[in-house]
This record gives C-alpha cells, structure tokens and sequence, in this order.
C-alpha cells in the first residue's frame, strides 16, 4: 500500500474535478448500480496515469454527453473498492490505470492499460467521448 501523502496529490487531480472517490466494495457496487452511466476510473501511481489516464480522463468531460456519475478507485491503496471494481469489469483482466463505462450496471466499454500506456492523453479522451456519445 502507497502512503497516504503519496497518492493526496494523484487523488486530487481527479477529485477535485468532480469524480467521487469510492473506498469500499459496497460504495463501488451501490454507484455502478446507479441509473444512468458511471465512469469508474481505476487510478494509479505509475506514470501512465499521471500523463495519460487522469488528463485523457479530465478532457473526455469536455463533451456534450458525458457520463451521469464520475467516480474513482485507486490501486494499491482501496484495495476492497478496487477488487470490486474489477469485479464488475470481467472478462477484462485487472490492471490500473483502467477506465470503465457502465450504464444501468453494465459494462458498455472498458480502456485497459494497453489502451492508456503510450497514447497522448487526447487520444484517451477521445476514445472516452466516442463511448459517452454512444451511450450516454
């Protein structure tokens, strides 16, 4: 598990936009339940999530649909909110960063790391807004 002073800075790049951090499986299967289409993103440390994954995240919200809810998880800190996520996100394999789209509790698209590593942030966020015009 990461210090809590490591990952303040990394939590907040997203929270302070709006996503709702989710810390427990209950909190993480009561907001993928929810009416309408959540985005979970499952942040991370590495350096992929720093220049690709929460920027890519961030500009997707610059579009005429987006998601109803925004929330987060974060690997290798909420371990149980984390492991439910994922949960919710078979048949694609664990990894972070990771972003999934759900609407009335079913997956509808998915971004796996290999999606994220080594794509400029914009091309995420477009990849994520294709996913919101589409079912959002």
């Amino acid at each position: 598990m990461y210090p809590a002073d490591l990952v303040k800075p990394m939590r907040e790049d997203l929270t302070r936009i709006g996503f709702e951090e989710l810390h427990t499986a209950e909190a993480v299967n009561t907001a993928i339940a929810k009416e309408g289409t959540t985005l979970v993103v499952v942040n991370s440390v590495c350096g992929c999530a720093a220049a690709n994954a929460r920027p890519g995240a961030r500009m997707s919200l610059d579009n005429a649909k987006k998601p109803d809810h925004i929330t987060t998880v974060f690997a290798g800190v909420d371990k149980e909110a984390v492991d439910a996520a994922r949960g919710h996100m078979v048949p694609f394999p664990p990894s972070s960063p990771c972003m999934a789209l759900f609407k009335d509790g079913e997956l509808v698209h998915m971004l796996e790391r290999h999606h994220i590593e080594g794509r400029p942030a914009e091309l995420i966020a477009e990849n994520l807004m294709d996913a919101y015009n589409a079912h959002c």
